[in-house]
């Protein structure tokens, strides 16, 4: 009774957005981090492919089942990410974006800080609707408006 409160509207599909910035975050982090690095090759975690499987994972559930938002979220793992119940593992693949400079590393900063900016933004707009559904929950539970 109580996980429907969980498995029904958007905390799901948000949840796996926070999840997915959360994991991308730390690519991007570790590609600023080795930017002197020599040989070093930019990693990357493909966005448009979560943007699809989470895409395809919201209109499976809502041609399925008698309510459109309600029940689980099943999502597809994909070459880069496997999706677990709680969490999301990924597989971050070669960045094959920009040029190869004389050190035969392809870190662009400009680049990398735009998708770090981005993410960031991506990131916070999910934990805000999190918090936002949250407190609606918590007004139904405590019976106020």
């Amino acid at each position: 009774m109580i996980s429907k409160l969980f498995d029904s509207g958007a905390i799901q599909s948000v949840e796996r957005l926070v999840q997915f910035t959360g994991a991308r975050h730390k690519v991007l982090t570790n590609n600023i981090a080795n930017f002197e690095t020599p040989f070093y090759r930019a990693r990357e975690l493909d966005t448009d492919a979560f943007q699809a499987g989470l895409r395809d994972a919201i209109d499976r559930r809502r041609r399925s089942g008698a309510s459109p938002t309600d029940g689980p979220l099943k999502m597809r793992d994909t070459r880069q990410l496997r999706f677990h119940q709680d969490r999301v593992d990924v597989q971050p693949g070669f960045d094959s974006a920009g040029i190869m400079f004389h050190d035969r590393t392809n870190a662009d900063v400009e680049r990398t800080m735009q998708h770090l900016a981005e993410n960031t933004m991506a990131h916070n707009a999910g934990l805000e609707i999190l918090k936002n559904e949250f407190d609606l929950l918590k007004m139904a539970i405590r019976g106020r408006v």
